[in-house]
C-alpha cells in the first residue's frame, strides 16, 4: 500500500490551501508575438525523380491531406531598431496528391514537397550577457558585437505554432521557364527517400491556408505566489478488471445511433464527436 496520504474522501472545492509565499521562478516570458492567416497561393510541389514522370503525364491532380514536415527559424537583429529581431521562417509541406493520367485509369497516390517563407519583425528586448549552464555543452559565441560595451547581444528564442494546412486549390500547369529546387535539408531528403527534381514538363501548383503563432521569449526570473507542491490527491488504481466488467461501465453511445436534429441542438453544433481524426 502506497505511504502518501491521498485524500480520497474529499470533495471538491473543500480543499483548504495555505497562504501563497513568494517564489522565484526561472521562466520563459514572451515579450511579443503575432499571428496570421497566411493564403499561399501557386506554391510549387517538387516531386522525387520516380514521381515526376506521374505528373509529366498527368491531365488532373487532386491534393488530399497536407501536413507540415518541419520549419527552419532564425533569427537576427533589426539595424536602427534596437530591440526588435528579424525573425525568418521557413515552411517544408508534405502535398499528397492523387494523380490522374486518363479518365478510366486508377489515380496515383504520389507525394511531393512545397515550400513557402516569411520573415515577422517582433521585439524581443535587450540582453548583452552570456548564458551558461551545467547541463549544456559550453559553445564559443561568435554572434556580432552589439553597443553594450562591445558585448555580444544574446538573441531571444523564437518559437512557430503551426496549424493544421488547408489545401485551397491546385492544378497541373505546363513548365514555360525553368523551376530552380529550393535547399532542401537532409532530413526531409530523407523523409521522401530521394533527392527532390525540378519539373521537366509539367508542374503541381497548390494554394495552402495557414494559421501561424510567431512569439520571442526570454527566460527571467519572475516572482510568484505559490501555495504548495502538487502532492497527488487520489491513488492509483491498480486492479485489473474484467474486460466485460470495464465495458460495462461505458454509456450506451445514444448519439452516435440518434443524432440530435438542429432544434434539439438549439443551433449549435453536437456535443458528440466521432473520434475520426
Amino acid at each position: 500500500m502506497s505511504e502518501v496520504p491521498f485524500e480520497t474522501e474529499q470533495a471538491a472545492g473543500e480543499v483548504k490551501l495555505p497562504d501563497p509565499e513568494p517564489v522565484c521562478l526561472d521562466a520563459a516570458r514572451i515579450y511579443d508575438s503575432c499571428g496570421t492567416k497566411d493564403c499561399l497561393r501557386d506554391l510549387t510541389v517538387f516531386f522525387t525523380e520516380e514521381n515526376q514522370t506521374l505528373i509529366d503525364t498527368a491531365t488532373s491532380v487532386r491534393v488530399n491531406k497536407i501536413s507540415v514536415i518541419t520549419a527552419s527559424v532564425d533569427v537576427d537583429s533589426v539595424a536602427f531598431h534596437r530591440g526588435y529581431y528579424a525573425v525568418d521562417i521557413i515552411y517544408y509541406f508534405n502535398v499528397c496528391c492523387e494523380v490522374y493520367s486518363g479518365a478510366a485509369n486508377t489515380p496515383a497516390a504520389v507525394n511531393g514537397l512545397a515550400t513557402s517563407s516569411k520573415r515577422v519583425v517582433l521585439y524581443g528586448s535587450d540582453a548583452c550577457v552570456k548564458v551558461f549552464s551545467s547541463d549544456t555543452e559550453p559553445e564559443i559565441d561568435v554572434s556580432e558585437l552589439d553597443c553594450c560595451n562591445g558585448y555580444p547581444v544574446t538573441m531571444p528564442r523564437a518559437t512557430v505554432q503551426v496549424s493544421s494546412p488547408m489545401a485551397l486549390a491546385s492544378s497541373v500547369v505546363p513548365v514555360t521557364a525553368p523551376v530552380i529546387p529550393p535547399f532542401v535539408p537532409e532530413k526531409v531528403v530523407e523523409f521522401f527517400g530521394a533527392e527532390i527534381i525540378a519539373p521537366v514538363a509539367q508542374q503541381v501548383t497548390v494554394t495552402v491556408g495557414v494559421f501561424t503563432i510567431t512569439q520571442l521569449s526570454r527566460n527571467v526570473q519572475l516572482m510568484m505566489p505559490s501555495y504548495d507542491f502538487c502532492v497527488p490527491r487520489k491513488e492509483c488504481d491498480a486492479r485489473t478488471d474484467d474486460p466485460c466488467e470495464a465495458f460495462g461501465k461505458i454509456d450506451f453511445p445514444a448519439d452516435s445511433f440518434f443524432p440530435p436534429s438542429s432544434i434539439d441542438s438549439d443551433g449549435e453544433a453536437p456535443a458528440f464527436d466521432c473520434h475520426c481524426r
